[in-house]
């Protein structure tokens, strides 16, 4: 018997890439091998919709909900699922992104095999609070949240476009226009960053290897620092971390820093522009998310 009494698949129908063709392909094979579960395609309409959808179908009941996505699209289901509430609730995704970074490090067998089975799991999430006291912002990442450089060339991406020497375009690019950024770490101490990542997973960008031995059921992250060190550093770090790796990093449950300037943020694949002043603190929600595949 299927531990989910309904399975919603959400995909975005203007997707660049296969999605809207991937989520029928998935719910037809689910319909054939799970005929007695309820299934449900769910297109978005705009930008954040599939966390509305997310909460409102995780709200009640134990739900699948399958992000037919890349890890942008997939965040937004993550967080609509966590603010829901409902342990009950199943999140998964199915890669049709550019880099798909999650999937591709926390897979273990083919999706539709893994939901035929009921095969759930429960991984960390990280947890990110903005500002403090009743006005306090949170949100929930599957696998890194960065800042620094890493979002300055996320959004280079995306004005730049994806795929192989738009790519290298575009990184280079963020190279070019990238400026340290301040903040205060919650001691006192003020700082001049490069980049700054907590990483629940030990890759990202499809290439670039964070740590060694992070997994996203350990209940810590990695904390993935570079201090204002100059752009030929930079991108040493960079280099190093897509060919062997940056080796073993330092792992905590709690990291917070107030940011000095505004700067942006970004939330696996979601961007965030943060104002001066602004409170940030990142956790680790242990066992939070349960998935499958």
């Amino acid at each position: 018997m299927s531990p989910f009494d309904r399975i919603v698949i959400v995909f975005n129908p203007h997707s660049t890439g296969d999605a809207p063709a991937s989520a029928e392909q998935l719910r037809a094979e689910l319909a054939q091998r799970l005929p007695t579960v309820p299934l449900e395609l769910r297109p978005t309409r705009y930008a954040g919709h599939a966390r509305e959808i997310a909460r409102e179908v995780a709200a009640t009941g134990a739900p699948l909900l399958v992000s037919v996505s890349g890890d942008g699209g997939y965040n937004e289901v993550v967080d609509g699922v966590l603010q829901a509430g409902n342990d009950r609730a199943v999140c998964a995704v199915r890669a049709a992104g550019n880099a798909n970074d999650h999937r591709r490090t926390t897979r273990r067998r083919p999706l539709a095999d893994a939901i035929v089975a009921g095969d759930v799991r429960r991984i960390d999430a990280l947890r990110l609070t903005l500002g403090s006291g009743p006005d306090a912002v949170t949100r929930y990442a599957h696998s890194y949240i960065g800042v620094g450089l890493t979002p300055v060339v996320a959004v280079d991406l995306e004005e730049g476009g994806k795929g192989s020497w738009r790519e290298i375009v575009s990184v280079v690019r963020g190279f070019a226009r990238f400026r340290p950024f301040p903040v205060q770490l919650e001691d006192g101490r003020r700082r001049s960053i490069d980049s700054l990542l907590f990483a629940n997973i030990p890759e990202m960008a499809k290439y670039a290897r964070l740590s060694d031995g992070g997994r996203p059921d350990d209940g810590v992250f990695e904390v993935v620092t570079q201090q204002r060190t100059g752009r030929l550093r930079v991108l040493a770090t960079a280099l190093r971390a897509a060919t062997r790796g940056l080796g073993p990093q330092p792992s905590t449950t709690h990291y917070a820093f107030t940011a000095l300037a505004p700067m942006p943020l970004q939330l696996d694949g979601e961007l965030v522009e943060l104002e001066a002043g602004t409170q940030v603190t990142v956790d680790i929600a242990a066992g939070a998310l349960a998935t499958v595949g």
